[in-house]
Parts: structure tokens; C-alpha cells; sequence
């Protein structure tokens, strides 16, 4: 069954706590993201080796299989975000939609073992780009397709929200 797309503007969490999992966007530097991405690694591959990690919850839910799928993703376009905003003035991103990449990507029916390493190694990759940045980088900008400006301070912010937030949704 098919998941009903999450339209929801998500930049809000760069200014208040996230209700949810309780994510506070005024802890994180782009300096914090590395020690938390590598510390959040062996709970997806705790995750991944339940038993029921490919198991909806519901009709509507993501499996915490899907869930580790879309965050491997996200440490991946993201590092290439990153990257870009530290290459080029004013980075212009692409649109990414995660819900065709869920479905490109079958994610319901990946490997579980393959996911974990998968995860591991893009989390390892992307805390190695952030452990990079430079002060002095933090203000550099890049704009989504829809119209979102970050710089490098609240786009490290905004990635992080979306992992600490998948993790708080199937680490149960």
C-alpha cells in the first residue's frame, strides 16, 4: 500500500523545539552534527535487526526498514548539499522527492543487514563532511527548489531534526 506523501513544511523546527521527539534546533552547530550522527548509528542497525523492520505499523507509517532507507538517503543528498554550499555562492539545490525515491529505491523490500552497513557508511561519510566545516563557513547559503534559503548553521539544524526524528519514529 502506498504512503499518503508528507506535504508538510518541516522548516518550522529551525525555530522552536519539534514537539514530537523533542529536537531543540538551538543546540546544534554544524560542529555538534558529527558526534551526534556517529552516536545515532547503532541504534539503526539495532533497529534493522528486529524482527519486525519491515513491518508497517499502518497503512499510513513508513516500516522502520523504510524509515532507515529514507535516512541513508537523506545522509546521502545532504552530504552533496553540504558540498555544495561550501563549493559554490548561493548553492541551488534540486528537488529531491522522498517519496518517488521510496518507491525508485524499494525501499520495502531492501535488505535489512544491506541497510544497516548502507546507513553506517553514509552517516560515517556525511559526520566526516560536517567535522569539516569551518566557522568561518557557517553563513555560506543554498536555496531548495521550493524556495527554502538555509545557511550552512540551519541546514545542519534542519538535517539533523530529520534524522533524530525518524530514529524518536521507530526507536520503540
Amino acid at each position: 500500500m502506498p504512503i499518503i506523501p508528507d506535504e508538510k513544511d518541516w522548516t518550522w523546527v529551525l525555530s522552536e523545539p519539534c514537539p514530537e521527539c523533542g529536537f531543540d534546533p538551538s543546540t546544534v552547530t554544524p560542529s555538534t552534527v558529527p558526534g551526534t550522527v556517529l552516536n545515532m548509528l547503532p541504534r539503526w542497525r539495532a533497529v534493522l535487526r528486529r524482527e519486525d523492520a519491515a513491518v508497517r505499523p499502518n497503512d499510513h507509517t513508513w516500516s522502520p526498514l523504510e524509515y532507515a532507507c529514507h535516512v541513508r538517503d537523506v545522509f546521502s543528498l545532504f552530504d552533496q548539499r553540504l558540498n555544495l554550499m561550501l563549493s559554490e555562492d548561493d548553492a541551488r539545490f534540486a528537488n529531491w522527492d522522498q517519496d518517488q525515491a521510496a518507491i525508485d529505491g524499494e525501499y520495502d523490500s531492501a535488505d535489512p543487514r544491506a541497510v544497516a552497513d548502507e546507513v553506517e557508511a553514509e552517516g560515517t561519510v556525511i559526520a566526516e563532511s560536517f567535522a569539516r566545516v569551518a566557522e568561518d563557513d557557517w553563513q555560506r547559503t543554498g536555496t531548495r527548489s521550493n524556495g527554502s534559503t538555509f545557511t550552512v548553521l540551519t541546514f545542519s539544524q534542519y538535517f539533523l531534526h530529520d534524522v533524530v526524528h525518524h530514529l524518536h519514529d521507530v526507536d520503540g
